[in-house]
């Protein structure tokens, strides 16, 4: 993507009204306004709150909101520039479950309130197979921990990749911690009983790997 472009979407970015940028010192002072109150302030309707973690383009954060028309969700990514595209396909689209959230994921707990959120969704993360990235592994023990703080007790977290290496890892841990495990598959659309709102919606790059003959993997567990 080139600068200019990069540069418009910034700037639509800040004219669209589903798209919430805070700064870093609002969340670090506590001064998010919107933390304990996103269903009253944004969505204005009490529904279960969903969250898309490193949302990327959105894609997948677009399509569970239409897929599912009474809960609301929050597409979640540091890089605005990509979450452009869904955010301006939901504007477009007159889509009022839909927001997206411009934050580091390690913040996260700066922005919801404990027990506010029903369900996380983590799609196609970076595997940081390196040791030295391991910290930034969206599934390690740290992460987990952030998401058992903000989710309700009986909230759900889902872990759709194409890395079986992270597939392995995750549920190596989980089981370590003896937390529930609802449902694993490790090659979702060859396998029969996957969950329809993981194969029929696809991200760009999940559409790739697939004309690539890799594995799709999916995770359903409690943390809680």
């Amino acid at each position: 993507m080139g600068s200019k472009n990069k540069l418009k979407r910034f700037k639509d970015n800040d004219t669209f009204l589903n798209v919430i940028q805070p700064a870093r010192t609002e969340l670090l002072n506590d001064n998010f306004s919107f933390k304990g109150n996103w269903n009253t302030n944004y969505f204005k309707k009490d529904n279960p709150l969903v969250l898309e973690l490193g949302c990327g383009k959105g894609e997948y954060t677009v399509g569970l909101a239409e897929r599912y028309p009474n809960k609301n969700f929050i597409g979640i990514d540091i890089k605005g520039a990509r979450f452009w595209r869904g955010a301006k396909t939901a504007l477009d689209r007159e889509m009022s479950n839909v927001a997206f959230l411009r934050i580091q994921i390690e913040l996260i707990e700066l922005a919801f309130a404990t027990h506010e959120v029903d369900e996380i969704w983590i799609t196609f993360p970076d595997p940081q197979i390196k040791y030295k990235r391991t910290k930034h592994r969206l599934t390690n023990l740290e992460f987990l921990n952030r998401y058992k703080n903000i989710l309700k007790p009986d909230g759900l977290v889902h872990l759709k990749t194409d890395s079986e290496f992270m597939h392995g890892y995750t549920l190596g841990l989980l089981h370590g911690l003896q937390k529930e495990v609802l449902y694993a598959n490790h090659n979702v659309y060859h396998l029969e009983g996957s969950p329809p709102e993981v194969t029929q919606i696809q991200t760009f790059y999940e559409s790739q790997y697939l004309e690539q003959d890799k594995a799709i993997t999916y995770i359903r567990f409690k943390i809680n």
